[in-house]
């Protein structure tokens, strides 16, 4: 069974860092992109980052650059999404997708985490207060 488990979700004050978790069982990240979106009440889906299991590469939205760094350790099927100087405007669920690498060649990272996403975990809420 394939299965995508988030954790590490919290309360914090403006400022605070979160380390979120993404574990995998039942496949490998060869020839995927592992990353997180997320989503707001009454907002839409946001992607938020993703990193390219074969090459480590990594994308990130604007408005998280420079605050979020994603990683991956493939031996454990583990991605890791540290959040440093968390604002209100990250308060969200945020959700653990994979989607195979191959749709990069044709779509943008951000379309591939959230249309193309083989596999997405239950989601872990991250509340951020002034």
């Amino acid at each position: 069974e394939v299965q995508l488990v988030e954790s590490g979700g919290g309360l914090v004050h403006t400022g605070g860092s979160l380390r979120l978790s993404c574990a995998a069982s039942g496949f490998t990240f060869d020839d995927y992109v592992i990353g997180w979106f997320r989503q707001a009440p009454g907002k839409e889906r946001e992607p938020v980052s993703c990193i390219v299991s074969n090459t480590g590469r990594t994308y990130y939205r604007e408005s998280v650059r420079g605050r979020f760094t994603i990683s991956s350790d493939n031996a454990k099927n583990t991605v890791y999404l540290q959040m440093n100087n968390l604002k209100p405007e990250d308060t969200a669920v945020y959700y653990c997708a994979s989607a195979e690498s191959r749709h990069l060649t044709t779509t943008g990272w951000d379309l591939t985490l959230l249309h193309h996403s083989a596999y997405r975990g239950q989601g872990t809420q991250v509340t951020v207060s002034s």
